[in-house]
């Protein structure tokens, strides 16, 4: 079933009594890394297994985001190691541009300085210094949560090795027309003081006033409404559908632009819907995107009336407002002329909030750097569209394609001063020279040369993680060993951020060959009761408060239980104590196999010498090893930790040790064959479950078999053994058991209480487990004076108990005929409503169907308790 190729001591039974994470798991985890188990080599020649970890930010700390997709990406890579890859999972950091150089200018600012105080080298550095300081400390959580990551080939964004395939690709793009400079709409934060991206933008529903403004005079006037009075500052026209008949003796006509000494004309324009407010619309071309499509298209002129920081620059009595200072005033200085024809009212619309402050967002006109998407998009959605990428769960592709295939040009500059500084440089006669890696500047600034200040989007960079990361644009051992990766697995929420950049680039830089072949798609941590957790709110966790008080392998295993694919992943305490206790359960039971005669030592015995017991659970082992292959090459870690956790705590210790503790406790050669059943099913058992709960199974594996490590222990095949014939008689057993079980709860018999009572088992299968069903059900030898006062057919067999002096059966009679009332006056009335037809004809389905299921729920509890009091001993 498995080959072991390690070298082995002599295995030893010693457990301490109780497992403890916290003396276990740190000092293990530094082991396996000393010892360079998570080491790629990239001259072996087994078969590769690549995964990046999705770099988290430079600022970032654990949350149980991360804890989740780390958690599965490690089960994924410590299977294929076992699998006999050679497993390489990279570890790195983004530089994030804004997040970070706001961290430094906050700390800036507690000094009463700005980053202009310190100017632009020192600053970065200053930032640098950060970094070593403060940065990083979630690689060191990592390391806690268990992830077998290989840390000699970790990387930063900002590295030198990273730094130069960001030039590398700029510059290639750049030539081949696909970076280029333009005067454009963008998402402008005046708090950050930069362009930020669409899908840095988050919308959010604000409530906001929508104000009617008359515009012209006369016959010759319309009406606008809009919510950002500031910008009418800024319009340059003002346009209607050229089929509305109301407006089509306005086309082309100059109106009168309030609170300025302008005016502006009226355009026929299809963006504009007629059904819509007025069917009128202005247009302020330099801060609305979609009224700067109509300006292009009308050739109007761009007026900008904000600065950077969202404050008014047009001359006049707003000039130096803030732009929401400025939209009352503007208001309440149209209302004193007259033009407001409809008073202000509320108005619930969409509006973008910078992603890192929260800021409102500006659409702004400004020259940015852009990359033209189109043939890098096109490429993108091709490679999942002809199979060279699958996409899980298949579903989630629409929502891939929706993105690639309705990309806009992305702007890539940011007015930062931390991150990759666009390498292009400026002549003093408006040359423009884009400058690759290891290449010199065309001139200094003494002789008029200037490079741009502005540094590139952070997505640009980690857009190329999958191949930088391995040494791009090198040729490297690592780039030809380990690219493409094999899976990407990362939250759906970025699907638009990363996945589809990433395909971008790499099927650019490196030949059409996408940069992995499956993406796996997972939802997000959501709190017990299915809400989002954030910081802001209450239900907000720190996964290393649930490490220190129920251990690592405790959290990995609640989130493998919750990760189905593309769902959204709730948890909670209590489930992390369940799966405490499942930990326990696997120290404690395996402990006590240890003590009992488990071993791998020697030869499986053949299936005629086993038990069918001890065939039942070889049997379920192997078919227990094909459904976790399958699950794992499927991404179903929910149905792969669900299968292992019936597994070991219901058939290997509720019942294959309880069914075995007989034959165990009797000794000889049932004992022996029994112990080295169990050592295979612990030995496998545990590989299995290695993935997902690394730290107690290494401790308990290498105790069971004396192996060097799990991490490097071979996966677990499926042997093709199965043996319906024994699965078929255990079945029997269980059932046979369980309906004791349920009897005797009925009875009130506690558990550990010892009944009298005679089996009636020859001729059936449940003879030869005679024993086991006795101590199991703590059903003592009939004795003298054995009564039969209670008899139960179980599944072809006969199971008498004598209950006298174990029960009170007086009081236990008078509870139950107590029950019996109920139960009998709960059916007539529903017989009752039933057999009326007057309420029959005026009561909706559902209710009548609720009494339907109230009488079939009585006629079930008076069999039952009807049962019961026949089965109770005669007085």
């Amino acid at each position: 079933m498995t080959e072991n190729t390690q070298q082995q001591t002599a295995p030893t039974t010693e457990l301490p009594t109780t497992y403890a994470p916290a003396e276990v798991e740190g000092p293990l985890y530094e082991r396996w890394v000393d010892r360079g188990y998570f080491t790629a080599d990239a001259t072996s020649d087994k078969p590769p297994y690549t995964i990046v970890i999705p770099p988290p930010n430079v600022t970032g700390a654990l949350h149980l985001g991360h804890a989740f997709q780390v958690t599965l990406m490690d089960a994924l890579t410590r299977r294929k190691r076992m699998q006999g890859f050679e497993t390489l999972w990279l570890p790195g950091m983004d530089h994030a541009g804004i997040a970070t150089q706001n961290k430094v200018e906050q700390q800036l600012a507690e000094e009463g300085k700005s980053r202009h105080d310190l100017g632009r080298e020192d600053f970065v550095e200053r930032v640098w210094q950060w970094k070593e300081e403060y940065g990083g400390r979630i690689l060191g959580q990592l390391r806690r949560l268990g992830a077998g990551l290989d840390w000699s080939r970790e990387r930063f964004t900002m590295d030198e090795g990273l730094s130069k395939a960001v030039q590398r690709i700029f510059k290639d793009l750049y030539e081949d027309g696909l970076i280029y400079r333009a005067e454009r709409i963008i998402n402008w934060c005046p708090r950050c003081l930069t362009a930020i991206s669409d899908i840095e933008v988050e919308y959010q529903d604000d409530a906001g006033e929508l104000v009617s403004i008359r515009y012209g005079e006369g016959e010759d006037s319309l009406v606008v409404a809009t919510t950002r009075a500031e910008t009418m500052l800024g319009d340059t026209a003002v346009a209607v559908h050229p089929d509305d008949e109301r407006y089509r003796h306005l086309v082309g006509k100059q109106i009168k632009l309030p609170l300025t000494d302008r005016t502006i004309p009226v355009v026929a324009d299809t963006h504009v819907d007629p059904e819509f407010g007025t069917g009128a619309v202005k247009v302020t071309p330099a801060h609305d995107p979609n009224d700067f499509e109509i300006g292009r298209r009308h050739d109007l002129p761009s007026l900008t009336v904000m600065d950077e920081h969202g404050v008014i620059t047009v001359h006049g009595p707003f000039l130096g407002l803030d732009r929401f200072e400025a939209r009352s005033s503007i208001v309440g200085a149209l209302k004193e002329q007259g033009r407001i024809v409809a008073e202000k009212r509320p108005y619930m619309h969409s509006v973008g909030h910078c992603s890192r402050c929260k800021t409102t967002v500006e659409p702004r006109l400004s020259m940015q750097w852009w990359v033209k998407v189109g043939p890098l998009a096109q490429a993108a959605g091709d490679a999942v569209r002809d199979g060279s990428v699958e996409i899980h769960p298949k579903e989630l592709s629409r929502r891939y394609f929706d993105w690639v295939d309705n990309m806009h040009d992305w702007c890539i500059s940011r007015q930062l001063w931390w991150g990759h500084r666009i390498p292009i440089w400026y002549g003093p006669e408006g040359q423009v020279v884009c400058v690759g890696p290891d290449e010199e500047a065309p001139g200094t600034e003494a002789e008029g040369w200037t490079q741009d200040s502005d540094v590139l989007d952070t997505w640009f960079s980690s857009g190329l993680w999958p191949f930088s990361t391995l040494g791009w644009p090198e040729k490297t051992p690592d780039l030809a060993k380990f690219y493409s990766t094999d899976v990407l697995l990362t939250g759906h929420d970025i699907i638009f951020f990363w996945v589809a950049r990433m395909m971008m680039f790499g099927l650019y830089a490196m030949d059409g060959e996408a940069p992995f072949k499956q993406v796996a798609l997972t939802g997000l941590v959501r709190d017990e009761f299915g809400k989002k957790m954030s910081k802001s709110n209450p239900n907000a966790v720190d996964p290393l408060d649930w490490m220190d008080a129920y251990g690592s392998d405790a959290v990995r295993f609640t989130l493998a239980k919750g990760a189905n694919p593309g769902a959204d992943v709730p948890i909670g305490e209590d489930w992390v104590q369940a799966s405490s206790k499942f930990a326990n359960k696997i120290w404690n039971a395996t402990r006590f196999a240890l003590m009992n005669g488990a071993t791998i030592e020697g030869e499986l015995p053949a299936p005629e010498d086993m038990s069918a017991t001890d065939r039942w659970i070889l049997s379920r082992l192997n078919e227990t090893v094909a459904q976790v292959d399958a699950y794992y090459d499927d991404f179903q870690f929910a149905k792969l930790s669900e299968a292992l956790y019936h597994f070991a705590w219901d058939e290997v210790f509720d019942w294959y040790v309880e069914l075995s503790k007989t034959t165990f406790f009797a000794g000889g050669e049932g004992a022996r064959v029994s112990g080295r059943v169990l050592g295979e099913v612990l030995d496998v058992m545990l590989r299995l479950l290695h993935p997902v709960v690394p730290f107690v199974t290494e401790t308990l594996w290498t105790t069971l078999t004396g192996g060097e490590s799990l991490v490097i222990a071979d996966w677990p095949k499926d042997s093709g053994f199965r043996d319906p014939a024994a699965e078929q008689e255990i079945a029997l057993v269980q059932r046979a058991i369980t309906e004791v079980r349920r009897f005797r709860k009925e009875q009130g018999l506690q558990d550990a209480q010892k009944v009298p009572a005679r089996l009636t088992l020859t001729g059936t299968p449940l003879a030869a487990h005679e024993a086991a069903i006795r101590q199991i059900l703590r059903l003592q030898p009939e004795g003298e004076g054995f009564a039969a006062t209670a008899t139960l057919p179980v599944v072809g067999a006969e199971v008498a108990l004598d209950l006298s002096g174990t029960i009170d059966v007086a009081a236990e009679r008078k509870r139950l005929a107590k029950d019996l009332a109920a139960a009998e006056k709960e059916k007539a009335q529903a017989e009752a409503k039933l057999g009326n037809e007057a309420f029959l004809a005026k009561a909706p389905d559902n209710v009548v169907d609720k009494i339907k299921g109230r009488l079939a729920k009585a006629d079930e509890d008076i069999a039952r308790i009807g049962t019961q009091l026949a089965n109770l001993p005669q007085a």
